[in-house]
């Protein structure tokens, strides 16, 4: 059997708290695409962002070409032949094309620039993914596929022998995504050595042939993918876990909806999204990434444009069509990025929780009534259990839970009757979970709706009565709450298990 051209053997990877990484072997050969999967927390980005020279592990070793190599930092992955292709695309906009693939290293001559070196060799990297646009336009003109395509040709720029792309598809348009692959199979022909991160399972089956998992930061599994199926796939990432006597606390339930969503369409992102919310109910938006789940709700609030679709909201006992950004009236929208989206981190925590609520605080004279401020912060801080010095604490010096809670508070304070839970436990610690599950719950109790949507199954099953399933960005089903871990991860997946109602 040939040689694996890649090896990473005993890799370890500790963060205060949590070994994220515990002991993983990897190999990879030369010309061909390993799919490395597991769901999210597995320990998948940790251990490329180690072998892209962003991490440094406490253990293990990796060898490239059968020698063993020390990699520190970025640049010493790209000195060894290593090029990641990130998720997440950092692209400066208000560059060009050619400017932003060579970002880390124009050209030069005579001390300066050299445009014209700087124009040919993207153009030849452009030429080898198959965009047709000059080097010299502006990123901030090319559709989101054709960024993806100039994060690859920078990749290319340093003609590197082992590419690690993750998730690059997750915002891709199918045309995209044929694109992508036909480009990955000339690097394969090539000998280039491709690392796959995605939780589409059809995508592995299409251009991959080995399959690593992981699970809870260890290897669970590796094998040829024309000896797997897809419930094998889902079984590593898993385990054989028994989720029998899962048991939720059960809320009153409601037939009356509070809102409905009816043929939410957005090119290339979201298609035919349709559901009801009712009073009382926890409903699950389940899905991996990349599956659309929060773009759902940042387009019902009016976050992001939607080509067409009606949302209905119920408005003193009826339903009545309203705009996206007039949803925002009824909805408490707690959001996935606490620190960017959802806090003012150098404001106080007085202030950030009353940012919802700002409208209701005013006196006559039109200005913030100080006192009124002081007194709802301080019955939410309390009844949220924050911990905090004073007040006037700016809310970056926070914990997370804490902060979270703030998040929360402040849409307490305005008490709608609809609330959007985007990740509300992602980075906590357990209390601070628990505390949040106890809240999200009583919220429940008292006739609130919630949509629900969480990475972490274990918090989800803990909460929804019903579940809807996202997967490349449609609904593509419904699970009651008695379904099993097993059912919720094999429809993430595509693999749509029995009682699925479309």
């Amino acid at each position: 059997m040939a040689t694996p051209y890649l090896e990473m053997h005993g890799i370890v990877k500790r963060f205060p708290g949590v070994q994220a990484v515990k002991g993983v072997d990897l190999q990879a050969y030369a010309g061909e695409a390993l799919a490395l999967i597991g769901a999210n927390g597995a320990g998948k980005s940790t251990l490329m962002n180690i072998l892209g020279g962003v991490l440094r592990p406490e253990e293990g070793e990796i060898m490239i070409g059968g020698k063993r190599v020390e990699i520190h930092s970025p640049l010493q992955a790209t000195a060894n032949g290593i090029a990641f292709v990130h998720q997440e695309m950092a692209m400066l906009p208000t560059m060009t094309v050619m400017e932003n693939i060579h970002v880390s290293s124009f050209p030069m001559r005579t001390g300066l620039i050299d445009h014209k070196a700087m124009e040919r060799s993207t153009q030849a990297v452009l030429d080898r993914v198959g965009c047709q646009f000059a080097p010299n336009i502006r990123v901030q003109y090319l559709s989101t596929g054709d960024r993806q395509m100039v994060e690859i040709a920078r990749a290319l720029l340093s003609k590197p022998n082992i590419i690690i792309f993750d998730e690059p598809t997750s915002s891709l348009t199918s045309r995209e995504k044929t694109r992508l692959f036909e480009v990955i199979r000339s690097l394969k022909a090539d000998g280039v050595t491709i690392i796959y991160i995605t939780h589409f399972l059809d995508e592995v089956f299409e251009i991959c042939e080995r399959a690593t998992v992981l699970r809870g930061g260890e290897h669970a599994g590796s094998a040829p993918l024309a000896e797997l199926t897809i419930p094998d796939i889902v079984r590593w990432m898993i385990g054989d876990v028994d989720m029998s006597q899962h048991v939720k606390k059960e809320v009153p339930q409601h037939d009356e909806v509070v809102l409905k969503v009816s043929d939410l369409n957005r090119r290339g992102i979201l298609k035919d999204i349709n559901f009801t919310l009712r009073k009382g109910e926890v409903l699950g938006l389940w899905g991996l990434l990349g599956s659309g789940r929060t773009e759902v709700v940042r387009a019902i609030v009016g976050l992001d444009p939607i080509d067409e679709g009606q949302i209905e909201i119920n408005v003193g006992g009826t339903l009545r069509t309203v705009r996206a950004r007039e949803a925002q009236k009824w909805i408490g929208m707690v959001t996935e990025d606490r620190r960017n989206e959802g806090l003012l981190l150098p404001m106080s925590v007085k202030q950030n929780m009353s940012l919802a609520n700002l409208r209701g605080l005013l006196s006559r004279w039109q200005l913030v009534d100080n006192r009124r401020e002081t007194k709802l912060a301080e019955q939410f801080v309390k009844r949220l259990n924050i911990v905090i010095s004073n007040l006037g604490q700016p809310v970056q010096t926070l914990s997370g839970g804490n902060q979270q809670k703030v998040v929360v508070g402040r849409w307490l304070e305005l008490n709608p009757p609809i609330f959007f839970m985007d990740e509300p436990t992602r980075g906590l610690d357990v209390g601070a979970k628990a505390d949040i599950r106890d809240i999200i719950l009583e919220l429940a109790e008292n006739g609130a709706a919630i949509l629900l949507i969480s990475s972490e199954i274990e918090d989800i099953m803990a909460l929804a009565q019903r579940y809807l399933i996202m997967h490349r960005g449609q609904i593509i089903g419904e699970l009651p709450g008695s379904a099993t871990r097993n059912d919720l991860m094999a429809a993430a997946v595509g693999a749509v298990p029995t009682g699925v109602t479309a």
